[in-house]
């Protein structure tokens, strides 16, 4: 079963466009969603194990200019 994560991403004023499209060519990214509240976009992910999402955030999301932090819930039931 695959390991699911819901990744709540603020990012910097003016940047959430281009954010959401780079989000979007990353191949573990299963769903982006720009959303109102306190995140400005929601991601679903899916990798085979914990370590994969892991690295889909520190190696690869953090290095997209425009992301200020993320929060990662990780699925324990679906």
């Amino acid at each position: 079963m695959a390991t699911r994560a819901y990744i709540l991403i603020e990012t910097a004023a003016g940047e959430t466009s281009t954010v959401s499209d780079a989000l979007k060519e990353m191949p573990m990214m299963k769903a982006v969603d720009t959303v109102t509240g306190p995140f400005d976009i929601i991601g679903v992910a899916e990798a085979d194990n914990l370590p994969s999402i892991g690295d889909l955030i520190s190696d690869g999301m953090h290095s997209i200019p425009g992301i200020i932090k993320t929060v990662t819930c990780l699925s324990v039931r679906s």
